[in-house]
């Protein structure tokens, strides 16, 4: 029972570690992610007005540089979400392993609960039996008091028979 326990700590211990090296790979992949969304996109936008008294005339112009990692995005927000599906599910595994463990805690401490139980019964019945064994003692050095009595009446007895 204490070797299962034993080994479910280690499993625990396991699975924690693994779940801290995908949260840093986590991690990693957020600041990837964040460092391509900031270096491969630029917009400008410029806009001008010019009024004079009769005509007004507003010119826009926009220009984007667009980039072609689209794919890379994706490929790195699916990746990201995969991460923290994996994530969520050590995490139930986790907990489930901890559920897992109370329980056999919880089991050995109900079995050393019943065996010092158990020890107290026969404790119990240790003392009873000296109990009675005393008391056993008690009633042969009584009888032993009324042989002896009654020897004593006996050989008063002859005595008196003898002298009279």
């Amino acid at each position: 029972m204490v070797l299962l326990l034993l080994l479910l700590l280690l499993l625990l211990l396991l699975l924690l570690l693994i779940q801290l090296l995908l949260l840093q790979l986590l991690l990693l992949l957020l600041l990837l992610l964040l460092l391509l969304l900031s270096t491969t996109t630029t917009t400008t936008t410029t806009s001008s007005t010019t009024t004079t008294t009769t005509t007004t005339t507003t010119t826009n112009s926009t220009t984007t540089t667009t980039n072609y990692y689209y794919y890379y995005y994706y490929l790195l927000l699916l990746l990201l979400l995969l991460l923290l599906l994996l994530l969520l599910l050590l995490l139930l595994l986790l907990l489930l392993l901890l559920l897992l463990l109370l329980l056999l805690l919880l089991l050995l401490l109900l079995l050393l609960l019943l065996l010092l139980l158990l020890l107290l019964l026969l404790l119990l019945l240790l003392l009873l039996l000296l109990l009675l064994l005393l008391l056993l003692l008690l009633l042969l050095l009584l009888q032993l008091l009324l042989l002896l009595q009654l020897l004593l009446l006996l050989l008063q007895l002859l005595l008196l028979i003898y002298y009279y």
